[in-house]
């Protein structure tokens, strides 16, 4: 227990007045009055200023004093833990760079760019000046409101990473408290139900082909037509990079970081694929991390571009959705291979630990035998 109390604190006079256990108040001749600890460390005594009573009161000064001696005994400076303590309060776009610096070792290289690009484009402009210490469920209410419905799925992932940052901001000490919780959606709409990607039926996925095929090559038909061919997520093609592709081996190896799933993973590539591939290389020499379907200046395409193929073809379905389309087509057209094979041809997880441990063995020759045949099916097999 203290000697001092807030009163003995607001009436003590010039001089030196000790609560206990190495903290001292000292009042100046002035009558300034401020907050003293002294620590031993290695043997040598230190004297460290808390601050003024203005800023810090008893118990404070009685806690920090505490905190600074755990530090003091576990080995570390108490002076820069104290000036630790004095920084400023970063502001949340401050925040966020160093959140995505501290945990981006952890994520698939997109999903850290998407992480930033997100909160750019939707917090910042509410929340990117306000220090993270001051922003509370209503700030972050009112900033997703505006595409909480029209957005439900985005909205829902920038939620999770502002809850991120001022979760790491707490852990650091920038706030008392972690990320708000419930109290956000209080004032919300009701979310729409989440909808699955538009998918055309598989019977009619070889007439859009050849549609396709008799338009003009731009790199965005390109790119859908080998996501067709490859049944592949849309994003893992507009990543794909020429050293990945083995054409002697005819296959696709996709590094970790490109797969929503974080592991490598190889696509098998039927022939159209890889008359498509020569196609697009057209005879020159190219890099290995060069992107094999890029955008404006060999930047990466927008993932806007293969749906706006579609829609120029007065298609109604989304690119992603051709991958149920293969799949519903090797339910029904290829029943003579097990599930897991198209299964692992989509680079979805098979469940079972026995047929996984098949898979990268028997596997691939059987999804080298199931592309093929979608190949066949999609552009005829004279293609």
């Amino acid at each position: 227990m203290g000697k001092l109390t807030a009163l003995a604190v607001k009436n003590a006079k010039p001089g030196r007045h000790g609560d206990g256990a190495g903290l001292y108040l000292l009042v100046s001749s002035t009558g300034a009055k401020s907050w003293m600890i002294r620590i031993q460390q290695n043997g040598k005594r230190r004297d460290i200023g808390l601050g003024s009573v203005a800023a810090l009161s008893l118990s404070e000064a009685r806690q920090r004093a505490v905190d600074l001696r755990k530090h003091a005994l576990n080995g570390r400076d108490p002076i820069a833990e104290r000036d630790r303590d004095k920084r400023a309060t970063p502001t949340f776009k401050e925040a966020v760079k160093s959140t995505h610096a501290a945990l981006k070792k952890g994520w698939v290289e997109k999903n850290a760019a998407a992480f930033l690009t997100s909160l750019e484009t939707y917090a910042y402009p509410t929340l990117g000046n306000l220090q993270v210490d001051t922003i509370e469920a209503g700030h972050i209410r009112d900033m997703l409101e505006p595409i909480w419905t029209t957005k439900p799925e985005l909205a829902r992932k920038v939620r999770t990473r502002v809850g991120q940052v001022l979760n790491f901001s707490h852990s650091k000490g920038w706030r008392a408290t972690e990320a708000p919780g419930r109290s956000i959606t209080v004032g919300l709409s009701k979310q729409p139900a989440g909808k699955n990607f538009k998918a055309m039926p598989y019977a009619a996925v070889p007439a859009f082909v050849r549609s396709l095929r008799s338009s003009a090559a731009t790199v965005g038909r390109q790119a859908l037509m080998f996501q067709i061919l490859t049944a592949a997520r849309p994003g893992e093609v507009r990543s794909a990079r020429w050293g990945q592709i083995d054409f002697e081996g005819r296959d696709w190896n996709r590094p970790a970081e490109t797969m929503k799933g974080g592991e490598a993973h190889t696509v098998t590539l039927n022939a159209a694929a890889i008359a498509l591939l020569e196609e697009v290389r057209g005879g020159r020499t190219t890099k290995p991390d060069e992107l094999i379907f890029s955008g404006q200046r060999g930047a990466m395409m927008s993932n806007m571009t293969m749906n706006k193929v579609l829609r120029s073809a007065g298609q109604a379905y989304d690119a992603h959705g051709f991958r149920s389309s293969f799949r519903d087509w090797a339910a029904e057209q290829m029943p003579d291979l097990p599930d897991p094979v198209a299964e692992a041809a989509l680079a979805h997880a098979v469940p079972d630990m026995v047929v996984r441990a098949y898979k990268r063995t028997t596997f691939i020759e059987m999804r080298r035998v199931l592309l093929e045949a979608w190949s066949s099916f999609v552009v005829g097999s004279g293609a």
